[in-house]
């Protein structure tokens, strides 16, 4: 870990797989159509290939490849984690075209030169949403997708609204005080203990890179992914949709939304388990994931 990668307040975490995560986090220089010089894009690289298609892990709203500490060490297939354009601790200031075009632009760009083969997305919260688009979009990238209490059918942050001057800074430094983010995460788990210090600093480092206010800003004007309710019954691929059944961010009824549109699905439910099963219920996800990917075909 190096302070170029992360800030240097990573250097407080406290918990094992916060600390092998930032130890691993590194910076690809992703060349993409939106313009023309590379992109700093951070990501983890984690596994052995096991003959099962690698997975591409996809945080959500406001995160980072942070969110996937916990569950990353318990996947037995080779694994990538990424930031998304504009998110975590991938560059901000070279592209003011922060919509979900422009994330998944960026995203296949960094499938096509860091991957190269189909893999499983594994999209949580506004992540699922990204996956979708993606998967869609470029159907033979992508081998099957798991979705973790997606976005899809929810609609877009509130917030969107407010994305007018001088409101938009207003709502975003809202966002940044530390009581209104610990409220939230504590929202997002059923388990309040595991709203440890190290997950707040988890939760928070990306807030210290450059441009995070303004990037936040572009994407929510952007009107994110509120336009794909009509599109998720067009997955054509295997999907796994995971879902806490004490989900207070989006509820449940989605996930049997999902699994009655998506022609090729599955929902497996997590117990004692909020919005966040990949953090507050890592065992358990892997567990749920791990025939998933075995039953897909070996890719080359």
């Amino acid at each position: 870990m190096t302070a170029s990668v992360l800030p240097v307040a990573s250097t407080a975490l406290s918990e094992a797989t916060s600390i092998e995560l930032a130890a691993n986090v590194r910076i690809a220089a992703v060349n993409t159509p939106l313009l023309a010089a590379p992109i700093p894009t951070a990501y983890v690289a984690a596994g052995e290939d096991s003959g099962t298609p690698p997975l591409l892990l996809i945080h959500g709203f406001d995160s980072s490849l942070f969110e996937f500490r916990r569950l990353l060490p318990l996947l037995e297939s080779r694994t990538w984690a990424v930031d998304l354009l504009g998110f975590g601790f991938s560059d901000r200031a070279l592209v003011p075209d922060l919509s979900p075009g422009a994330i998944k632009l960026h995203l296949h760009s960094f499938w096509q030169q860091q991957i190269g083969r189909p893999v499983v997305l594994v999209g949580a919260s506004m992540g699922g949403a990204a996956a979708i688009d993606f998967a869609l979009t470029y159907p033979d990238a992508v081998a099957g997708l798991v979705l973790i209490d997606a976005a899809g059918f929810a609609a877009g942050p509130a917030m969107g609204n407010l994305m007018v001057p001088p409101l938009d800074s207003w709502a975003t430094a809202f966002l940044r005080n530390p009581r209104v983010r610990r409220s939230i995460s504590r929202q997002a788990y059923f388990d309040k203990t595991l709203v440890t210090a190290d997950a707040e600093l988890c939760a928070a480092l990306h807030l210290q890179c450059p441009g995070w206010q303004e990037a936040l800003i572009a994407f929510t004007k952007s009107g994110g992914y509120n336009f794909l309710t009509t599109k998720v019954p067009k997955i054509a691929c295997p999907t796994l949709v995971i879902w806490g059944e004490q989900d207070r961010i989006l509820g449940t009824k989605d996930a049997r939304r999902f699994e009655r549109a998506i022609p090729h699905s599955k929902l497996v439910w997590i117990a004692n388990c909020g919005h966040v099963p990949h953090l507050e219920k890592p065992q358990e996800t892997a567990a749920a994931i791990a025939p998933f990917i075995a039953q897909l075909a070996p890719t080359a």
